[in-house]
């Protein structure tokens, strides 16, 4: 639901970790995005996981939760796990501002490397990563739901201060403004 009285693009996000009780907006989001979405146990195993190797943030308009992105730290490594936005919330930078949040995260917590899969089919995202710096370095054949193949993208040298510049430039772009709360980047 959008916020009455305020466009999209003059709102202000929100960027917070996610915790347990947010679970049900976010499987309501989940379910409209995904044909096979994670269940509610995925997500609280996942945010279960407090040795600092998983960092999960939810953007919010107001009350409303808009989108969420998940990561996984493997040594020198982040592995994009997830990034879902409301369809009503698409193309209104949501997305960009949760990449940012977590490959900020990654950085400050070591990371030189991200990577992801991505529908081939879903052009859309593919070109948001690769305003990131992430391209495609191979294919995981029938990923999701057995039937669609997975492209799997890397961007690296994330750790590189051309890569910070490249994350300000972007967030730089997106109208609104973006408040972190609760450490959400990892640097603040």
């Amino acid at each position: 639901m959008k916020v009455l009285g305020a466009p999209a693009e003059a709102s202000t996000v929100r960027i917070a970790p996610l915790r347990r009780r947010h679970l049900r907006r976010v499987m309501r989001i989940e379910r409209q995005v995904y044909p096979k979405p994670w269940t509610p146990g995925v997500f609280q195993g996942e945010l279960g996981i407090v040795d600092g190797t998983r960092h999960y943030i939810g953007a919010w308009v107001g009350r409303t939760l808009v989108g969420y992105a998940g990561l996984m730290r493997t040594l020198d490594e982040g592995h994009v796990t997830n990034i879902a936005v409301d369809p009503e919330w698409h193309r209104h930078h949501v997305g960009t501002r949760l990449l940012c949040t977590l490959a900020w995260w990654a950085r400050a917590n070591g990371c030189t490397a991200l990577t992801l899969e991505v529908r081939v089919s879903n052009v859309a995202a593919q070109a948001m990563y690769r305003r990131f710096k992430f391209a495609p370095a191979g294919i995981r054949q029938r990923y999701y739901e057995n039937t669609e193949d997975a492209i799997v993208m890397w961007a690296h040298d994330v750790d590189g201060p051309e890569y910070g510049e490249r994350l300000d430039a972007l967030l730089a772009g997106v109208p609104g403004m973006t408040q972190w709360v609760d450490s959400a980047r990892g640097d603040r």
